[in-house]
């Protein structure tokens, strides 16, 4: 592994581990304030938190998929809006589907929002537990209990009157504590690194499938199509003539996205993610600013930061780093074929990798009309790009069921949609 696909791990992991940290410590600063009153009236609407988890999953990327894992985290939505999330979602592939064929996008895009709705409406329906892998000493905010408390140590039907006592923010400076400089002091490291470029969000859009940029992505894509087109016609050419046909293949390729006006540097998408994270950590320095010596010591540092963070990074880097490793010694692309069945399956079992990435091959594939619209939609369904990371780190019972769920749905809309040649 070199230095650079080292730089591109560490930088994901960054992404990821300070969007959804920034995420816990706005969601338990908002409970608090406010008595868990939203969260309360969320959780008694669940086909509201279902179409607010499906709204979510539909916005390109990840960043609405990491919102409602904080939230399902924090127990302010349920499984059922957990899962309408993550079938709605298609990740990072979205910008590429948009940008390479934004009609057909949209229509996908309206598939898999129907379909979050309907499975999330049947398991609000047929599941007793609606908390999967999730234990009362994770983020206990359900009815009866008040949001104050913390692993086990509830205070029943009142009020946490030292979580609303207000202190100046002048006081707050003068008996500056340790917490509240730690917690500055990562606030401001944060924003210093997102203002440097180290945190941009580039590498989260264009350094997929093991650090190579879409450009180099279509190129090899292109050599792999021809090469597979080749063998199935059992003609064999010289090493330089697939060379050269395979270039031109991919030169008409580019030509095409240039007819349509379509320019890949994904620079707007990476500004968003960049701009995001500036706001939202712009926040959380207020809030660390104004809030009292007791929520920062009991909710930020000890509920948010010392039992959540460790769990986030390791997993997240433990998956990316593994997933790095594996793609320099698995051909992903080699493991399409041109049986439509056998792609589907491929489909389907790539998708539970939870990394953006080995999808856009099937993006790529029915771009150039290899495949049908089915396997691209049945791709769509299992796969959740980073967004379902942080899930994997709080609850692996969590995240499987959600993916043989995903699994499930996608195998009959793919052979549905293959049996009618959709």
């Amino acid at each position: 592994m070199t230095l650079h696909s080292i730089y591109l791990i560490l930088q994901q992991v960054l992404i990821i581990t300070a969007f959804v940290l920034g995420m816990m410590m706005i969601i338990e600063f908002i409970n608090v304030k406010t008595g868990g009153l939203w969260s309360k009236r969320l959780q008694t609407s669940p086909w509201i938190q279902i179409i607010i988890g499906a709204v979510m999953g539909v916005i390109p990327g990840c960043l609405g998929t990491y919102t409602i894992v904080s939230l399902y985290i924090h127990r302010v939505v349920n499984f059922p809006a957990l899962m309408a999330t993550l079938v709605a979602t298609a990740g990072d592939e979205s910008f590429f589907m948009f940008s390479l064929f934004p009609g057909k996008a949209l229509l996908i895009t309206a598939i898999l929002f129907v379909l979050a709705i309907v499975v999330g409406g049947i398991l609000q329906s047929t599941m007793k537990n609606k908390f999967v892998g999730l234990t009362e000493k994770s983020f206990p905010l359900h009815e009866g209990h008040d949001v104050c408390h913390h692993h086990g140590h509830h205070h029943e039907d009142e009020k946490c009157e030292v979580c609303n006592h207000h202190h100046s923010v002048k006081e707050n400076f003068k008996n500056l504590t340790f917490v509240r400089a730690l917690l500055m002091t990562m606030c401001v490291t944060i924003l210093a690194l997102i203002l440097s470029g180290v945190i941009d969000g580039q590498h989260q859009l264009n350094m997929l499938m093991g650090g190579q940029s879409e450009e180099s992505v279509v190129e090899s894509f292109g050599v792999e199509h021809h090469e597979l087109h080749e063998s199935h016609e059992g003609c064999h050419h010289e090493l330089h003539e697939l060379h050269e046909e395979s270039h031109h293949e991919s030169h008409e390729l580019h030509e095409s996205h240039e007819c349509l006006g379509h320019h890949h540097d994904h620079g707007g998408e990476a500004d968003w993610i960049r701009y995001t994270l500036i706001a939202m950590f712009l926040i959380i320095m207020v809030i660390v600013v104004v809030a009292d010596e007791h929520f920062l010591e009991e909710h930020l540092w000890v509920h948010v930061i010392k039992v959540h963070l460790p769990k986030i990074v390791l997993w997240t880097l433990g998956v990316i780093a593994g997933l790095t490793l594996i793609n320099h010694f698995v051909d992903i692309h080699g493991i399409v074929t041109k049986n439509p069945y056998v792609v589907l399956a491929a489909a389907l079992l790539i998708g539970v990798i939870p990394q953006s990435g080995p999808h856009l091959i099937f993006v790529l594939l029915f771009m150039q009309g290899s495949i049908p619209m089915s396997i691209l939609l049945a791709s769509s369904i299992v796969q959740d790009g980073h967004g379902a990371l942080p899930l994997l780190a709080e609850s692996r019972k969590a995240f499987f069921l959600s993916k043989g769920i995903s699994i499930l749905l996608g195998l009959a809309v793919g052979i549905a949609g293959l049996m009618m040649g959709f």
